[in-house]
């Protein structure tokens, strides 16, 4: 099944792709019990979800086995690219600029996360 690259998760969608993005496979049980840690949802309309996201070729399933097996058919790149990217465009009149300056201004980055940042702005002058 050929993966379209403007595939658009739900938030639902994308809180079950944080888990497999996470631990790689998963069963319906296993996502199911992660989202429930946060989230107040029922086994059914978890495994209703992850059957729809194999249909859009969100996840693959290996069902060689009893229990099915599934994992991300998209990554996590693309799918933050393709979200900051409609962001972006949508949200803040194609400025990035004002998008890092929302996002730095919502809340205090660590000093790791404040090198990493000065890191990709370094790299970006260089450019």
């Amino acid at each position: 099944m050929a993966v379209s690259k403007n595939i658009k998760p739900t938030e639902s969608e994308l809180e079950i792709l944080r888990v497999l993005w996470d631990k790689g496979t998963a069963t319906v049980r296993e996502v199911h019990e992660i989202l429930s840690e946060h989230k107040d949802a029922g086994y059914t309309t978890t495994l209703k979800l992850m059957q729809i996201m194999f249909e859009k070729g969100i996840v693959k399933r290996d069902d060689s086995s009893k229990t099915h097996i599934y994992r991300a058919n998209i990554t996590r790149e693309n799918t933050q690219q393709q979200i900051v990217g409609k962001m972006i465009n949508s949200l803040f009149g194609g400025s990035s600029t004002q998008l890092v300056m929302q996002a730095l201004g919502n809340t205090v980055p660590n000093k790791e996360e404040l090198d990493e940042i000065q890191k990709l702005l370094d790299n970006l002058k260089k450019q």
